[in-house]
C-alpha cells in the first residue's frame, strides 16, 4: 500500500494546450491544411456536377399524327427509314415537321385530307425534324416549317411551296404524278393551247419503241419545271400523232413546241442547245409568256407584292378558285379578256383554230402582222398605226395649277416618199429620238391658257423620210376627275397647226389613241375595242389573280366589303401615281365589266374615280361632342360644301405635338359660335386626301374661309399654336375683304353676325366669371386643407425627431449588447478550453488509477504468496529446529531480501510508465 500511495503525485502528467503542441509539431499544422484543401476541391466538384444536372433533358418525343392516319409518322426523325420506305414507292411525299409549330399543327390536318384520298398511290411520311436525337435534325437545316418535298422515283426533291391548303397540296402531287399530259385528238390540242397558262408539246413517236430518243428527257423537264416554279405555271403535254403534230408544224419526232398568244410560237433549237432536261425547262421558263399571273403571299415578310407592282399598274383580281375543280367558268372568262388585252396583232382571233394554227402561229413564220386598221386617207396614217407618246411638260409657274400635255406622234412626210414600209409595232428608238427632238423644241409648246388644240410638225434629225408631230393643250390637274368618259380634253374642232411654233390651218389634228373619237366616228371611247389596247396605250396593265378564299385580307385592304358573301373583287393599283381604283362591287365581275373597268382606266383622262382610304378612330366622348371627326367620304360634304367657316387640323396617332393641341381645339369650339364655325380634325395616316390639300408636315392647321374655299388659308408655322393667337388668325380670314362692295344685305347679314358673336361672347364670359367665382371657393377650400396639411406636416415633424432619437438609443443599446455579447462569447471559448483541459487530464488520471490498481492487485497476490511461503518455512523450522537452527535463519533471511528487491524494482518500473 506504501508503494501505491508514494508514486501517485510523481506520476501526475503535466497538461498542454493543443496550439503549444501544434508549436512545437508544424507538420500537423501542413497536414491539417492540405485535408482542408481536398475537401475544399470535393466541394467544389459536388457543386459543378450539380449545376450542370440542372438542364432537364428533352422528353422523348411522341405520335404527331394518329395512329389510324395514312400517314407515317416517323416521330423520331428516323430519316434513314424514310429512304428505305421511300424505294418500294414511285412517288412519296415527305412532310417534315416540328411538334411545337403552329403552322406545321395547322397543315396536319390538310396533310391527312390528301392523304385519305391518294394513299394508295403515293406514300406520305411524316417526320419530326426537331428532335435532336434523330437523324434528320442532324443531317437537315431547315429555316422554317413545315417543309414537304416530293420525289418521282429518284427524281427530287421537288419542294412545294404553295399554301397549305389541302386542294392546293393536292393539285401539286398529281401534277407530280402526271407531269406529262397526253394529247390524242385535235379537240385536246385546242383546249390545251386556249389555256392562259404556256404550254409546251412535245412530239414523239412510239411506233418504234416503247420508249423513243428524247421522251425521258421530256419527261424529266417537266419535272424540272415544278421543282423551280412551285405555281406551276408551264404545262407540259405529249402529241403522238403525226397528223395533230402536223397543225403544230412539227415533223421530226422529238421535237418541243411553246405555244404563245401574243408572240411568235417557238420551237426548241436543237441545233444551238444541246437536247438535255434542264436546258428544255430553262428554255421554256426564259420565253414563256405570261398574261396572267397568280399571286401568292406566303403570310409572313416577303417582297412579292412590291416587286410586282413596281413594275407597273396592276389589275388585281379576286376570285374564289379550287384548283380540283375541272372547269371554271369565271377564270375562262378572264382569260378570254386576258386574250383579247394582250394580243396585239389583231388578224388573230382571240381563240385558236386549228385551221389557223399552222398559218398564225406558225414558229417558221416571223412576226410580222397586218395592219390593224383598213386603209385610210394619208391624213390619218398615224391613226392607221399609231406610234405616239404621251408627254406632260412641268408647270409654268410654281403656283400654277395647269400642265401642257402634249402628244407626239411619228410619221412618215407628207411629200415625196419612198415605197411604204409596214412596220408592225412602235420602233422603240423612233420614240427615244422623237423625244429628245421634242424636248429641244419644249419652249414652243409653253402655253399659260390655251383652250385650242395647238400641233407642231418638226423633222427628225435621222430621217428625212419622217417627221413628229406634237399637239398640244393646258390642262388643270384640278378638274380632271369630273371629266366623263364621254368626253375628253381634245374636244373642240377648232385646230391650229403649226411648224417649229408657227401656227397653220390644216383640217385634222393627231390627239391620243384613247381621244381619237373626237376626230374618228368609230373610235369612241364606249366602242373602243380591247382588243390589243395593251399596245395602243401608255398605260399598260398587268393582271394579276389572287385566291379570295385566301387572301380576301388584301381585298378588304384595298377596299372590298366585309360583310359580302361572293368573294369576287377587282382593283387597279398604280404605285407609280399613289392611287388605286376599285371595280364597283355591285356590279357582277364578268368579261364586259373588266373591259369597261381596263378602257376606262387606259384612256389618258381616266373618269375612274380614285379610291381613298377611310377608316375612322374613335375619338374620346369629349372630343365627340365638340371636335368634328373629318373622314375621305365626308371631306367633301363637312369642309368644301359646308357652308360654314371650317378649322381643320391634320394629325396622326403617332403624333405626339397633335394630341397636345387637343384640349385647345376643344376650348376653341366652345368659344366660336356653332353656327357659323366648325372646328374639325382628320388622321391622314387612315384618311387620303385630294393631292391639292395633302400636306408633309405634322401638326397642320388649315382654315377654309366660307364663300372662298378654294383659298384656304395654312395657319403661320412661326406663330405658337394658343388659343389667343387661333382667335386672331380665324377672325383675320374670317371676315370680308375690304376690296369687296359689300350691299346692304351683305352689311345686315354682317351686323346680325356681328351681334349673334357679342351675345355668344357675353353668354361665354357670364360662364367666365360662374367659374372664377367656382374657383375662388375651390380655391378657400384648397387654402384650408393646405393649412391643415401644414400642422399634419408640423406633427409629423415633432414625431420623426423623437423617433430619431429613440432610434440613435436603441442603436446604443444594441451596440452594448454586442460587445457584452462578444464579451461572454470569448469567456465560454476560454472556459471551453480549460474544460477541455481538464477532460483530458481527467481522462489520464483514471488510466493511471486502472494501472494502480492492477499493481496492488499483483502486490496483494505477492504479499499473499510471501505469507505462505513464511508458514511452510515456519512449518519447516518447526520440524528441523532440532537440527540446524542457524542455517534456516540465514535462509529466510536472504529469502526476504530478495522478495525486497523484486517489489522495489517493479514500483520503479510502475512509476516511469506513470510518468511518462
Amino acid at each position: 500500500m506504501s508503494g501505491c500511495g508514494g508514486s501517485g503525485p510523481a506520476a501526475a502528467p503535466r497538461v498542454r494546450p493543443r496550439a503549444a503542441l501544434m508549436a512545437r509539431r508544424p507538420e500537423v499544422l501542413c497536414g491539417a491544411a492540405i485535408v482542408l484543401g481536398c475537401a475544399f476541391l470535393v466541394a467544389l466538384k459536388v457543386t459543378c456536377s450539380r449545376a450542370k444536372d440542372v438542364t432537364m433533358p428533352a422528353k422523348l418525343p411522341v405520335n404527331f399524327f394518329s395512329p389510324r392516319s395514312p400517314v407515317v409518322d416517323l416521330f423520331r426523325g428516323q430519316l434513314d427509314y424514310a429512304e428505305q420506305l421511300r424505294q418500294d414507292s414511285e412517288i412519296a411525299l415527305y412532310f417534315f415537321y416540328a411538334p411545337w409549330c403552329g403552322q406545321s399543327i395547322a397543315a396536319r390536318e390538310e396533310i391527312e385530307h390528301v392523304a385519305s384520298r391518294l394513299s394508295d398511290q403515293v406514300l406520305f411520311v411524316a417526320i419530326n425534324c426537331w428532335w435532336n436525337q434523330g437523324k434528320c435534325r442532324k443531317q437537315k437545316h431547315f429555316f422554317y416549317f413545315p417543309v414537304i418535298h416530293l420525289y418521282h422515283r429518284s427524281f427530287g426533291p421537288i419542294e412545294y411551296k404553295g399554301p397549305m391548303s389541302a386542294v392546293y397540296i393536292e393539285k401539286f402531287v398529281r401534277r407530280v404524278m402526271t407531269p406529262l399530259l397526253y394529247i390524242s385528238s385535235r379537240s385536246k390540242l385546242l383546249d390545251f393551247l386556249s389555256n392562259y397558262e404556256p404550254g409546251v408539246v412535245g412530239y414523239f413517236e412510239f411506233n418504234a419503241s416503247p420508249q423513243p430518243p428524247g421522251y425521258l428527257t421530256f419527261f424529266t423537264s417537266a419535272l424540272h419545271s415544278l421543282k423551280k416554279d412551285h405555281l406551276g405555271t408551264l404545262r407540259f403535254g405529249v402529241v403522238t400523232d403525226k397528223r395533230v403534230a402536223r397543225e403544230l408544224s412539227l415533223q421530226r419526232s422529238g421535237s418541243v413546241y411553246l405555244h404563245r398568244h401574243a408572240n411568235t410560237s417557238l420551237i426548241y433549237p436543237k441545233d444551238i442547245m444541246n437536247y438535255t432536261a434542264e436546258n428544255i425547262c430553262k428554255w421554256a421558263l426564259e420565253n414563256r409568256e405570261m398574261l396572267i399571273r397568280w399571286l401568292r403571299p406566303h403570310g409572313g415578310k416577303s417582297l412579292l407584292l412590291n416587286n410586282e407592282l413596281k413594275k407597273g399598274p396592276a389589275l388585281l383580281i379576286f376570285i374564289p378558285y379550287n384548283p380540283l375543280a375541272e372547269i371554271h367558268p369565271l377564270l375562262d372568262e378572264i382569260t378570254k379578256v386576258a386574250l383579247e388585252y394582250h394580243k396585239c396583232n389583231k388578224s388573230q382571233a382571240a381563240e385558236p383554230d386549228l385551221q389557223l394554227l399552222g398559218d398564225t402561229d406558225s414558229p417558221a413564220s416571223d412576226s410580222s402582222v397586218t395592219d390593224a386598221h383598213p386603209k385610210r386617207s394619208d391624213p390619218f396614217s398615224i391613226a392607221r398605226s399609231p406610234c405616239c407618246n404621251t408627254v406632260v411638260l412641268p408647270q409654268w409657274h410654281s403656283i400654277s395649277r395647269t400642265h401642257n400635255v402634249c402628244e407626239l406622234c411619228v410619221n412618215q412626210t407628207l411629200g415625196v416618199k419612198p415605197n411604204k414600209v409596214h412596220v408592225p409595232h412602235c420602233n422603240f428608238l423612233e420614240i427615244e429620238a422623237a423625244l429628245d427632238s421634242f424636248y429641244l423644241q419644249e419652249h414652243t409648246f409653253f402655253q399659260v391658257i390655251s383652250n385650242t388644240i395647238e400641233c407642231s410638225n418638226f423633222l427628225s434629225f435621222y430621217s428625212p423620210f419622217s417627221y413628229y408631230t406634237a399637239c398640244c393643250r393646258t390642262v388643270n390637274r384640278h378638274f380632271l376627275s369630273f371629266i366623263s368618259s364621254e368626253k375628253t380634253i381634245f374636244q373642240t374642232p377648232k385646230v391650229a397647226f403649226s411648224s417649229h411654233g408657227k401656227k397653220d390651218n390644216t383640217q385634222f389634228s393627231i390627239p391620243h389613241i384613247e381621244d381619237r373619237n373626237c376626230f374618228i366616228p368609230d373610235l369612241n371611247i364606249s366602242s373602243m375595242n380591247i382588243t390589243g389596247l395593251s399596245c395602243r396605250t401608255n398605260k399598260t396593265l398587268n393582271l394579276y389573280l389572287l385566291d379570295s378564299n385566301l387572301f380576301w385580307i388584301y381585298a378588304e385592304r384595298l377596299g372590298a366589303s366585309r360583310s359580302t358573301h361572293l368573294k369576287e373583287f377587282a382593283a387597279i393599283v398604280d404605285m407609280k401615281e399613289e392611287v388605286h381604283y376599285v371595280l364597283d362591287q355591285n356590279q357582277s365581275l364578268v368579261g364586259p365589266t373588266l373591259e369597261n373597268f381596263i378602257k376606262n382606266f387606259s384612256v389618258l383622262y381616266s373618269p375612274l374615280k380614285r379610291h381613298l382610304v377611310d377608316d375612322p378612330p374613335a375619338p374620346p366622348p369629349e372630343q365627340q361632342r365638340v371636335l368634328t371627326e373629318v373622314t375621305t367620304h365626308t371631306f367633301h360634304e363637312t369642309v368644301l360644301s359646308s357652308e360654314k367657316n371650317v378649322l381643320l387640323l391634320y394629325y396622326a396617332q403617332w403624333c405626339g405635338f397633335c394630341a397636345s393641341l387637343n384640349h385647345i381645339f376643344i376650348q376653341l369650339a366652345r368659344l366660336l359660335p356653332p353656327d357659323n364655325f366648325t372646328v374639325a380634325r382628320i388622321d391622314v395616316t387612315r384618311n387620303d386626301l385630294p393631292w391639292e390639300f395633302m400636306t408633309d408636315r405634322l401638326p397642320t392647321i388649315l382654315f377654309f374661309p366660307h364663300q372662298r374655299k378654294a383659298q384656304s388659308v395654312k395657319f403661320p408655322e412661326d406663330f405658337s399654336v394658343n388659343l389667343p393667337n387661333l382667335l386672331k388668325f380665324i377672325l383675320h380670314h374670317s371676315s370680308l375683304s375690304a376690296s369687296e362692295p359689300c350691299t346692304k344685305e351683305c352689311q345686315h347679314k354682317e351686323s346680325v353676325l356681328q351681334q349673334g358673336h357679342i351675345s355668344h361672347l357675353e353668354r361665354e364670359i357670364q360662364k367666365l366669371r360662374s367659374e372664377i367665382s367656382a374657383l375662388h371657393q375651390a380655391h378657400e377650400q384648397l387654402e384650408a386643407q393646405l393649412s391643415e396639411a401644414r400642422r399634419d406636416e408640423q406633427r409629423l415633424q415633432q414625431q420623426k425627431h423623437t423617433l430619431e432619437k429613440q432610434h440613435k438609443t436603441l442603436q446604443l443599446h444594441s451596440e452594448q449588447l454586442q460587445a457584452t455579447y462578444d464579451q461572454k462569447n470569448q469567456e465560454l471559448l476560454e472556459m471551453a478550453e480549460k474544460l477541455q483541459e481538464l477532460a483530458d487530464a481527467s481522462e489520464n488520471l483514471l488510466k493511471e488509477n486502472a494501472l494502480l490498481r492492477i499493481l496492488v492487485a499483483a502486490r496483494e497476490g505477492k504479499l499473499q504468496s510471501r505469507d505462505e511461503i513464511k508458514e511452510s518455512l515456519q512449518s519447516e523450522q518447526t520440524l528441523s529446529e532440532d537440527n540446524n537452527v542457524s542455517p534456516s535463519t540465514a535462509t529466510a533471511t536472504l529469502e526476504e531480501k530478495r522478495i525486497d528487491n523484486i517489489d522495489t524494482t517493479e514500483t520503479e518500473h510502475s512509476s516511469g510508465n506513470r510518468t511518462e
